[in-house]
Parts: C-alpha cells; sequence; structure tokens
C-alpha cells in the first residue's frame, strides 16, 4: 500500500474536515506527524506522498516548526515526492520552493463559498483537470502566494487572489489555498467553532451558511492527488519483488 505522510500544521491533532481519514478511504495508508508539535519523520524514505495542512501560522514565521517544514519540502522535492499542501500547506511549498518573499499578509481577508476561474493549463493537469471552466469553493485566508514566479503554473484564481491553485514547474507538487476538504456538514460545525474568527474576517455566518455547498467537483483534486500516489508507487515496484525502488 502507497504510504502518505500527512502533516498536521495546525493546534489540534485532526482538523473538522478530517481530510486525513478520506486520504485512508481512498486507499493511502497515512503516517500523521503532528508538526505543529515539532513531530516529523525521521526521515522520507518510506513516503510515496506528502500533504501538508493548513495553520494558524505564517509560511513567514520565524518558528523551529515551519522552518524544519521549509528543510522537508526541499528534501521531498529533490527526491520527487508527489506533494500537496492546502491553505498554510501551499504557502509554505511556495516559501520553501519559490522563496520566502511569495508569501505575504493581506491587506484583507478573503472569505465565503466562491467560484473560481480556471487556466487553460488544467486541461493536462493530474489533479485538476475535471474542474471545467471554473470551480466552487469554500476559501478564507489573510495570507496569499504570489503569482508571477516563474516556477508556478497557476491553475485556478478568484477576483480578489490571482494565485488560488498553483502546481510547481512540471512536477507533481500543488498547491490549493482555498479548502475543497471541507464538506457540507463539517462546514456547518467549522463556522460554529469559528465564528468568532470568521466575523473578525468580515465573514457573514448566515450567508456562508446559505451558500454552503458540497463541493464535489472541487474534491475531485483530493481523489486525483491520492490516485497519483497510489499509481506512482505501484511504477516505482520492481517487477516480482514487491518492494518499492528508491526515490
Amino acid at each position: 500500500m502507497a504510504r502518505l505522510l500527512y502533516l498536521q500544521n495546525g493546534t489540534s491533532q485532526q482538523s473538522v474536515a478530517k481530510l486525513d481519514e478520506r486520504f485512508e478511504g481512498y486507499g493511502l495508508q497515512v503516517d500523521r506527524f503532528w508538526a505543529y508539535q515539532g513531530e516529523f519523520p525521521e526521515n522520507l524514505d518510506e513516503y510515496d506522498g506528502i500533504f501538508l495542512s493548513g495553520s494558524p501560522h505564517g509560511a513567514y514565521e520565524d518558528i523551529p516548526f515551519i522552518a524544519r517544514e521549509h528543510d522537508l519540502i526541499r528534501s521531498a522535492a529533490e527526491k520527487k515526492i508527489p506533494m500537496l499542501g492546502i491553505c498554510f500547506g501551499s504557502q509554505i511549498l511556495a516559501s520553501a520552493l519559490c522563496g520566502k518573499d511569495q508569501v505575504f499578509r493581506r491587506s484583507f481577508c478573503e472569505v465565503g463559498y466562491k467560484w473560481l476561474p480556471t487556466s487553460k493549463a488544467i486541461k493536462t493537469d493530474a489533479i485538476t483537470n475535471e474542474w471545467g471552466d471554473s470551480v466552487y469553493m469554500y476559501v478564507w485566508h489573510n495570507d496569499e502566494v504570489r503569482h508571477e514566479h516563474p516556477d508556478m503554473t497557476i491553475l485556478a484564481s478568484s477576483d480578489l487572489c490571482p494565485n488560488q491553485v498553483w502546481r510547481f514547474r512540471d512536477e507533481a507538487i500543488w498547491g490549493i489555498q482555498g479548502h475543497p476538504e471541507i464538506s457540507l456538514e463539517q462546514s456547518r460545525i467549522w463556522f460554529e467553532e469559528n465564528r468568532d474568527r470568521l466575523i473578525k474576517d468580515g465573514a457573514d455566518i448566515g450567508e456562508l451558511n446559505r451558500t454552503a455547498d458540497e463541493a464535489e467537483i472541487a474534491k475531485t483534486s483530493l481523489k486525483k492527488f491520492a490516485d497519483f500516489v497510489l499509481d506512482a508507487a505501484n511504477a516505482q515496484r520492481r517487477p516480482g519483488s514487491g518492494l518499492l525502488t528508491t526515490a
């Protein structure tokens, strides 16, 4: 079974979305590490893919776990390990691979369910090629990844953020600023648990509940990432050995 390194960068060991369990449902063996508390694997030799979660911190902050995660990302990129980051996960991928100046604090928060226009690049992209001309997704962020770096392929944007979804070069490394992982049921819980923060960031809780959606099309990117990791792991197996070749 393909193994996914799941780095939880939040203040709890599991988020409301329970994306780690979703990945297990997609057929991946998920190894969870609470990076926020300084938990990291000794090495990356056993992993076929890596997921990086959201966080209350900024990728530009001088915090030990963030510095360590930068190093891990660069090492994983050298080993050609597929990676997907959501929210802070997208930002720290950009910071580690394209430069710390690529992540900045916005002057105001972007929050709400939105239709995100996609670029022509999704047609040949491995995880976003089912999205169509736009994709509906919940977004909530005060930090942002710049969009003009030559090593970034922009896959989707919004009216307030030109880089909502991106890929690093032609590598199997993706960042998603929004939250495709949140289900309709989970969104109600998330809105209530974060009501004060959302209101402070300018959100209308009633409007969020009215516009909330299962966002099934957005979630195809998560399934396709899992499938990519599974396929890549299978392709590395030596004929008849049942063992994975080294990255």
